[in-house]
């Protein structure tokens, strides 16, 4: 729904004063054309705004549409491939959509929310709405600072009951602030009265078995953040490698180097910034003027002490999504003890990845770059997950095996300085 805000203003059912309908892809399986949180607007005269498939499944979503405006109520349909009846309505690449479909009237709240917030079209935003009988919608300006037990926009969404807040803050919030898109489940309080949640009725065969069960909260978050970050700290041949391969994966990538030697390299122009710093003051000023968060990768190319340990020592005081520093096992060893020495707890040693990379036997600055890259795709991927059930990957991070960094050496020193 995000992507289609913008557009509400001059799309002329909306600004007509017609009554439409919202589709929203809320569940998926197998190959889809489009993700979830991907959203189609129909007009009670069939005009429509956005796309959900491609064109496969569009006809019928329309038909739901419409019916779900004549008769006022929101509905969830199916869409898969059968083939038993290949000419049937469905998705011809075989997966699984789940379309919410959600009329709105010419006096709806949401439909106003949507279309005032849509003209602002910030970089950073966030929607959270409401799928079951409640209904409702809440638009966060601000999704990495949005905390949940402060907001009453959304405690008028789900109740204000102090249990509801604190399951939505721990669901919620880890959505927003990842720029992700989710439906969310929230158990309704102990005690919770007819009418503040739908209440369905389940069937026993023994009828005084028969209880009433209320029905969840049902939320869907979709979340937009401006590109996370890099920062590459070190003008050098790793540095240069590194640089484009950040941007393709997203990134807004800054080069930091104390030199203006080495910084202003033609070879660094492509960055999204080019900084001479100090590094450890670069980062201090960049987090105390809020442009840090969460999903920032630091990556520590210097391999110079004076350099690296006092922006380890600040690096691991934030809030990162990742901390990279390269160096050979005995560098890393000699860093680790001088910021024991600074005062950085055990603890936070833990979160840093050095020596830096993926063990891909990787050699070349280029070879390197994607070493690292994999790390970070890695740890904020599945096979984090898979990890941490027990998964042992098959190309496991540097810092959590032995022995020499690379399978190759024989052009290189015994001891590389850079690896």
């Amino acid at each position: 729904m995000l992507d289609l805000m913008p557009s509400l203003g001059s799309w002329r059912p909306a600004v007509s004063g017609q009554r439409c309908a919202v589709a929203t892809i809320v569940g998926t399986g197998g190959s889809v054309p489009r993700p979830m949180g991907t959203s189609m607007m129909v007009s009670e005269q069939g005009e429509i705004l956005g796309s959900l498939s491609g064109g496969c499944v569009e006809g019928a979503v329309v038909e739901a549409a419409l019916e779900a405006m004549r008769d006022g109520g929101p509905r969830l349909e199916s869409f898969g491939y059968s083939a038993e009846d290949a000419f049937a309505v469905g998705l011809t690449c075989g997966g699984e959509l789940e379309v919410h479909i959600q009329p709105l009237g010419v006096e709806s709240r949401e439909l106003a929310l949507f279309t005032s917030h849509g003209a602002q079209a910030p970089a950073a935003m966030a929607l959270i709405r409401r799928l079951d009988a409640g209904g409702g919608a809440v638009v966060v300006d601000d999704p990495v600072r949005f905390r949940a037990m402060e907001s009453p926009d959304l405690a008028r969404l789900v109740g204000d009951h102090p249990a509801t807040l604190f399951a939505a803050a721990a669901q919620l919030e880890p959505l927003l602030q990842g720029g992700r898109t989710e439906l969310v489940r929230l158990a309704p309080p102990e005690g919770c009265i007819d009418g503040w949640v739908t209440v369905e009725r389940w069937e026993s065969a023994d009828p005084e078995e028969e209880e009433t069960q209320p029905e969840p909260i049902t939320l869907f978050v979709e979340s937009r953040l401006p590109a996370a970050r890099m920062l590459i700290f070190g003008a050098n041949d790793f540095g240069a490698a590194l640089l484009p391969a950040a941007q393709l994966l997203g990134y807004n990538v800054t080069l930091c180097d104390a030199r203006p030697a080495f910084a202003t390299q033609s070879r660094f122009a492509g960055a999204d910034q080019v900084i001479t710093d100090w590094p450890h003051r670069y980062l201090e000023s960049e987090a105390a003027a809020g442009r840090i968060d969460a999903r920032t990768a630091v990556c520590v190319l210097t391999h110079d002490p004076k350099f690296d340990i006092p922006l380890l020592e600040t690096a691991l005081k934030l809030r990162l999504a990742y901390v990279g520093a390269m160096g050979s096992r005995r560098s890393h060893r000699q860093r680790v003890d001088a910021l024991l020495d600074a005062g950085t707890p055990a603890e936070a040693l833990e979160r840093l990845h050095s020596p830096i990379g993926l063990d891909l036997g990787a050699v070349t600055p280029a070879e390197v770059a994607v070493s690292i890259t994999a790390e970070i795709v890695a740890g904020r991927g599945s096979a984090a997950r898979q990890a941490a059930a027990g998964y042992a990957p098959a190309f496991p991070s540097l810092k959590d095996v032995s022995g020499p960094i690379h399978s190759a050496r024989q052009h290189l020193t015994q001891e590389d300085p850079w690896t």
